[in-house]
Parts: structure tokens; C-alpha cells; sequence
């Protein structure tokens, strides 16, 4: 098993860790370790589409009607001759 030294760390942080690992019932070092352990285990989201991610952003919203616009035909491309 491995260990590390965490240096400089604010005083606050360092409070915060030991009001949090009290109130778990553990040691600031047992404390530490979970989080460490919890942060490192969790499987991140794949990223996903764009487009898939805004529709479902968007989708409780309702759909949006769109007018048809009547088009003219193409024209034939200009020469270069």
C-alpha cells in the first residue's frame, strides 16, 4: 500500500475535512481516503451528441411548428467559359 503527504493545504479545507470525518465517524486520514476512493472509482459519463443533448434539454419545452417556405426551382450554374 501506498502513501502520500498533502502539503499547504488552506486552513479551511483542512477544518472542513475534519468536521466532515467526525461527522462520519472516521479519522481526517480515513476521511481522506474515501473521498479519494469515491472520486477515483466513479465511471465519468461518455461523451455524448451534441445535438442529442440539446433535444433533450429542449424536449420538455414541446415542439416547435415550422411554416413551409415555398422555393424556386435551382437555377442552372453559371459558365465559365
Amino acid at each position: 500500500m501506498g502513501s502520500i503527504t498533502i502539503r499547504n493545504l488552506d486552513e479551511p479545507l483542512v477544518q472542513r475535512l475534519s468536521v466532515r470525518a467526525a461527522h462520519h465517524g472516521h479519522s481526517v486520514e480515513e476521511e481522506a481516503h474515501r473521498i479519494l476512493s469515491a472520486a477515483l472509482t466513479e465511471q465519468p459519463e461518455p461523451a455524448g451528441n451534441l445535438a442529442d443533448a440539446i433535444r433533450r434539454r429542449f424536449q420538455p419545452f414541446g415542439g416547435v411548428e415550422v411554416p413551409d417556405v415555398a422555393r424556386e426551382p435551382l437555377r442552372d450554374p453559371p459558365g465559365f467559359e
